[in-house]
């Protein structure tokens, strides 16, 4: 007996696993298990707030988060008690950390014992909400004139005690009445905001029913906006303006953001709203502001400057307030002390990644109307759909867990092969979801034409691109045989696969001393077909701001004027760059990075060369469509250039699966789609595969940091640079040798790669580590911008 007791405390004393659920576990029971194991090592301060020293409730104290959830202890009962925390209603558990620490406490304490050894039923009655697939206010019946109540609640809540859904504008005269017959009848503060909400929503639907009766054809969009809306844009409108808090997931190029001013416009007309917050990347905060005066008779204030002079900015008179990504997180107390009547995130793919600061901290925010703009809600996992829709609404989708188990396709070992019931995703968001494709609308778009170039390597570039693909694949099968990489591994990994994808560029993004490439010459001879046989005008795109520099010199050689586009260059100067673009002919050729390409309209533009392949399909897609969209006169002809036998030749397949799962989900594409055995081996072997695939043994935040980390190498152009460009070597030239040194893990490079590689990434780490503390030392004062900043004497830079 003794050794089956003892069994039985090493199983319930055994580690859950938090990437793993066990094979003898549903996954609920996983759930609530790491809930109760997390809980046991937590040091929270708990408050009884009530008479009753068990069945009361309570206030728990997070000193780490310095946080504070209210918990009700409700019952002895499990699943009847409540936490204010967003875990407990999008979890559907019936438990959470907090509930499981403060029961814990009270179990363990001697002197309560009785109270978990006889029932209790609390003597007053109340009303809560009950959280599952969908929310529902509930009646819970006490003793305390239990007959009466029960019959005065037979007009307002069903058999099973939840309240009809045509009651929510009665339901006061409930309260007033149920109250006579109990003092101490409660009605919790969630269950209160659902009510409100739930009568604000019937509100709006039945005002926009009768404004706009005659639906798209309705002489209530007349005048609405100083533009035409296109009827699938009118339909937008509309779904947007009825949601109340919606995604516009439109394809790049169809018009959100005249969607998004159009239904600002209609809650201001008919719900007298007067404060709209957009938030947008940086280098759009101008477009943004051009296009709402352009649109509109509205005050604009784009929110810029120190934040002594911010934080009253934000409550000026302006009816659009415009920030950027950076500086809504900075200022985060003084947005929600503004008090917004809506929030316009604009690229928000910016907020996919829901473990980032971006996504956590956005998500505090909070005001009745919110929309969401994004091309890409979904680039690479249904992790990022589901950040998106939570800012949105964030019980729609339920617990995360929950979520993937239900469609995710594991293996054997419980590694992602895929997805299925993708369907059913686009099905359960269609109220909240407006998602439509230019092949919808395809009569109203020109034609477009792709075509990938092949492009062989030099010897020189193939080389180093094997040197690196052999690192690779050592890592890679290094995880295949253990589960994970250390993070010094992890960080190998990534810069070999990033160096593949560079060299296969040219030598020169990663050297600077040395320039082997053939993408530059192929360029070359396209722009000399195109600028001798038509007036075309050609958007030129890389990842790689040093590849741009190598495209820019060529374009100086062959005396094409051209508008040069990358990070480096100030947000007021931008529009300037596209007006001239779009408005010169002289200017033939717009060059930009990707860091500087965000949502650009370059319609004046029909040729887009994409030098290189990102990681993502929409990455892509979002530098095609900054020239084919709407207001496009003309055929596109897009074409990508690929080295052939690099790793930049197998993205093409990752592409195809990635925009696979992105279709099933948002576009009524395959409902299922898994890799089969010998494509998943065929993943592995291209190494980027991992970004796709879960490394359940490794601290999840670590590890998307080091798949998501992608080494830009850029840094600003000088004037010497370009005479360094004109005088390294090129292709078919005869090369120094270099010297090649091994390293701990046996492989050959070059050593002045290497060397330069390790400075670099030395050199990267302290860079952002000094930034980040000089910027916090800025915020409070202990130093100025001018501390650190100085003039060039001979330049005057």
């Amino acid at each position: 007996s003794m050794k089956v007791k003892e069994k039985k405390q090493k199983k319930q004393k055994r580690k859950i696993p938090y990437y793993r659920k066990p094979d003898d576990m549903t996954v609920d029971e996983w759930q609530i298990a790491l809930r109760r194991q997390f809980a046991e090592k937590q040091d929270f301060k708990v408050t009884n707030l009530g008479d009753n020293p068990v069945f009361s409730d309570f206030l728990v104290y997070n000193p780490v988060s310095q946080s504070e959830n209210k918990v009700a202890i409700r019952s002895y009962e499990f699943g009847e008690n409540f936490c204010s925390c967003l875990d407990f209603k999008k979890n559907q558990l019936g438990t959470c950390k907090h509930i499981e620490f403060v029961l814990k406490q009270l179990k363990d304490n001697p002197k309560y014992k009785k109270y978990w050894q006889q029932g209790y039923i609390r003597p007053y009655s109340s009303i809560s909400l009950k959280y599952g697939k969908e929310r529902k206010v509930f009646l819970r019946i006490g003793t305390e004139n239990s007959e009466a109540v029960k019959e005065l609640a037979k007009k307002y809540f069903d058999r099973d005690n939840f309240l009809l859904p045509h009651k929510y504008f009665e339901i006061t005269d409930f309260l007033e009445e149920v109250r006579k017959l109990d003092p101490d009848f409660r009605i919790y503060d969630d269950a209160l905001a659902f009510i409100i909400d739930e009568r604000s929503r019937i509100i709006r639907h039945n005002i926009i029913d009768t404004k706009f009766s005659d639906g798209i054809e309705s002489e209530a969009f007349n005048g609405l906006i100083n533009a035409r809306l296109y009827p699938y844009q009118k339909e937008g409108v509309l779904k947007a303006a009825k949601a109340g808090r919606v995604i516009i997931a439109d394809d790049m190029g169809l018009g959100k953001t005249i969607q998004a001013i159009a239904v600002a416009e209609i809650y201001a007309k008919y719900f007298h709203i007067n404060h709209v917050l957009i938030i947008s990347p940086t280098s759009l905060k101008y477009q943004w502001k051009n296009e709402i005066e352009k649109f509109t008779e509205r005050k604009v204030k784009v929110i810029e400057g120190p934040l002594n002079k911010r934080k009253f900015q934000y409550t000026s008179d302006e009816f659009y307030k415009i920030a950027s990504y950076g500086v809504a997180l900075n200022d985060l107390d003084y947005l929600n002390d503004a008090d917004f009547d809506l929030i316009i995130l604009d690229e928000a793919q910016r907020i996919k990644n829901w473990q980032t600061k971006t996504a956590r901290n956005l998500k505090k925010l909070y005001t009745p109307y919110a929309i969401v703009l994004t091309g890409t809600p979904l680039e690479n996992k249904l992790e990022e759909l589901y950040s998106i829709v939570e800012f949105i609404n964030p019980f729609r989708l339920g617990a995360l867990f929950r979520f993937l188990d239900y469609h995710q396709i594991k293996d054997a070992e419980g590694m992602v092969q895929g997805y299925h019931r993708l369907n059913q995703i686009r099905k359960h968001l269609d109220d909240i979801l407006i998602r439509r494709t230019k092949s919808e609308i395809l009569k109203q778009l020109p034609e477009r034409i792709d075509k990938n170039l092949l492009i062989d390597m030099t010897k020189e570039q193939r080389e180093i691109h094997q040197d690196h693909y052999y690192t690779a694949s050592r890592l890679v099968n290094k995880w295949r045989k253990y589960g994970f990489l250390s993070e010094q591994d992890r960080q190998r990994l990534m810069i070999a696969m990033n160096c593949m994808r560079m060299v296969a560029d040219s030598t020169f993004i990663l050297d600077q001393k040395t320039r082997y490439d053939r993408k530059i010459d192929e360029l070359v001879i396209i722009l000399k077909e195109i600028f001798e046989s038509s007036n075309d005008k050609v958007v030129i795109f890389s990842q790689w701001e040093r590849m741009t520099r190598l495209v820019a010199q060529e374009l100086e050689n062959m005396g094409i004027k051209f508008e040069y586009l990358h990070g480096g260059v100030p947000s007021p100067k931008r529009k300037d760059l596209i007006n001239n673009f779009n408005n010169n002919p002289d200017i033939r050729v717009f060059l930009s990075t990707d860091a500087g390409g965000v949502g650009l309209n370059l319609q004046a533009g029909n040729v887009v060369i994409n030098i290189d392949l990102p990681w993502n399909p929409a990455v892509l897609e979002q530098r095609i469509a900054r020239v084919h969209r709407l207001g496009q006169q003309k055929n596109v002809r897009v074409i990508n250039f690929v080295s052939r036998l690099s790793m930049e030749h197998r993205i093409l397949f990752i592409l195809q699966y990635k925009k696979s799962i992105f279709e099933g989900v948002l576009d009524g594409g395959e409902d299922r789609v898994i890799m089969n055995e010998s494509n998943f081996s065929k993943l592995m072997k291209t190494i980027e595969i991992l970004e796709d695939i879960d490394i359940e043994d490794v601290s999840e935040t670590d590890t998307k940091k080091a798949l998501n980390s992608v080494p830009q190498l850029a840094e600003p152009e000088k004037e010497k640079d370009k005479k360094k460009i004109s005088a390294l070597p090129r292709a078919g030239e005869k090369k120094k040798p270099q010297k090649k040194t091994k390293t701990s893990t046996g492989e050959t490079i070059d050593s002045g790669a290497a060397n330069e590689l390790a400075d670099l990434f030395t050199a990267g780490a302290s860079f952002f580590e000094k930034i980040g503390s000089a910027f916090a030392k800025m915020q409070t004062g202990e130093i100025k911008v001018t501390d650190f900043v100085e003039k060039d004497a001979k330049t005057g830079k």
